[in-house]
C-alpha cells in the first residue's frame, strides 16, 4: 500500500471546531474532506485547493463550479487509505455533527498517514445556523479569512431576515409544506430531519410531523395521508413529478394542487434545500420565503439568485439562466 511518508509538520497551530490543538502546514495547498457536507463548503470558500472530491460533478453542472473541480480523483470517504494516500492533502477537514463530534476511524486513517486533521463541528451536520461559523474556521485554517468573511455574514444576514419574516406571521397564517421526494412523491421527512430543516426555520410548517429515526430519512407515505394532511404547498425533489401531479385528477384533490402551488426545488450545482444539506440552502431560505410568504418577503429572486451565484461560486449569470435554475430548467 502507498502511502505518505510521514514527517514531522512544521507550521502553525490552530484550534478546531472540536477544541483540539492541531499542527497544520504553514501554508496549505491541499485539502481534503471526506464527506459531500464537507466538499460542498469548501467548493464554496476554496475550490483550487480541493484534492478530491466525494463524487463526480453531473456534466450540467460544470458549468456553475470552478474548473480545478471538474475532474478530481473521487474518494467516496476517508477511510480509503489508499487512494488518500495517493493525493496527499496538506490536511483533511473531518465534517462532523455536535452530539458525535469525534470520528475514530477517520483520525485512525489520517494518524497512519501522517496527514493532520481538523474537525469541523455543525448540527445535524447540515443546520445552517451553524455554517458562518464553519465557513470563519475554515478560511482561518486554509488562509482565506476576507472570503470567508463575506460568506459568514450573507449567510448571518439571510437567517435573520428570513427568521423575522417567519416570527412574525401568525400561525394561523403559516401554510402547510409537504416535501415530496422521489419520484413518485412518496416518501418525505419527519418535522424534525436534518433533511427538513429549513421547513423549521421557516416557521416549524412541515405537514409530516414524528421522529427522525434514521439519518438516511426517506419516510414513507401514502397518498391517502398527503390527502388528510391536504398541504397549502409542495416542493418537490422531481421537476418531472411536479408536472405529473399538476394534470393528475386524483392529486388534484390536494389544495396544493388545486392552487398550482407545487414547486421542483433548484438543485444546480447542488440543490437548495437537501441531499447534500449543504450552502446552496442559503438562497435556498430566500426561495423558500418567497414562496411561502410572496406578501411579506416580495423580493426579486432572480436578481438573488445572481448575487448569491456571483458571491459563492464567482459565476456571474444572466437573468434568463438565473431564471432556468430557479425553474430546475438548468
Amino acid at each position: 500500500m502507498e502511502s505518505c511518508e510521514k514527517t514531522p509538520v512544521t507550521g502553525r497551530e490552530i484550534i478546531d471546531m472540536a477544541g483540539r490543538k492541531v499542527t497544520i502546514p504553514e501554508t496549505i495547498k491541499s485539502v481534503f474532506a471526506g464527506s459531500l457536507y464537507g466538499y460542498t463548503m469548501l467548493a464554496s470558500l476554496a475550490p483550487e485547493m480541493i484534492a478530491a472530491a466525494p463524487m463526480a460533478p453531473r456534466n450540467c453542472d460544470k458549468r456553475y463550479l470552478h474548473p480545478h473541480l471538474h475532474n478530481l480523483p473521487v474518494i467516496d470517504k476517508i477511510t480509503e487509505v489508499e487512494a488518500l494516500a495517493r493525493v496527499k492533502p496538506a490536511v483533511v477537514v473531518v465534517w462532523a455533527d455536535k452530539e458525535q463530534p469525534f470520528h475514530k476511524k477517520s483520525e485512525a486513517v489520517c494518524d497512519s498517514l501522517g496527514i493532520p486533521f481538523v474537525y469541523a463541528i455543525v448540527g445535524n451536520l447540515g443546520d445552517v445556523e451553524d455554517f458562518p461559523a464553519a465557513y470563519e474556521f475554515l478560511g482561518k485554517l486554509l488562509g482565506c479569512e476576507a472570503r470567508a468573511a463575506r460568506l459568514a455574514d450573507y449567510c448571518r444576514k439571510t437567517l435573520t431576515e428570513v427568521a423575522a419574516i417567519a416570527d412574525r406571521i401568525p400561525e394561523r397564517l403559516k401554510p402547510g409544506v409537504y416535501y415530496a421526494e422521489c419520484e413518485d412523491g412518496l416518501a418525505t421527512e419527519f418535522d424534525d430531519s436534518l433533511h427538513a430543516h429549513l421547513l423549521k426555520i421557516m416557521g416549524d410548517v412541515n405537514v409530516h410531523r414524528g421522529r427522525m429515526t434514521e439519518h438516511k430519512g426517506l419516510e414513507a407515505v401514502t397518498f391517502e395521508q398527503i390527502k388528510t394532511y391536504n398541504p397549502d404547498l409542495i416542493i418537490a425533489w422531481s421537476r418531472t413529478f411536479v408536472k405529473n401531479i399538476l394534470i393528475d385528477p386524483d392529486w388534484a384533490q390536494i389544495r396544493a394542487v388545486r392552487d398550482r402551488r407545487v414547486y421542483a426545488i433548484p438543485n444546480s450545482p447542488f440543490n437548495w434545500f437537501d441531499r447534500p444539506p449543504c450552502f446552496m440552502r442559503i438562497i435556498g431560505l430566500k426561495w423558500l420565503a418567497h414562496l411561502l410568504y410572496p406578501n411579506d418577503y416580495a423580493v426579486d429572486l432572480v436578481r438573488e439568485t445572481q448575487q448569491f451565484y456571483a458571491l459563492y461560486l464567482d459565476k456571474e449569470i444572466s437573468a434568463e439562466e438565473a431564471t432556468r435554475i430557479i425553474a430546475q430548467e438548468a
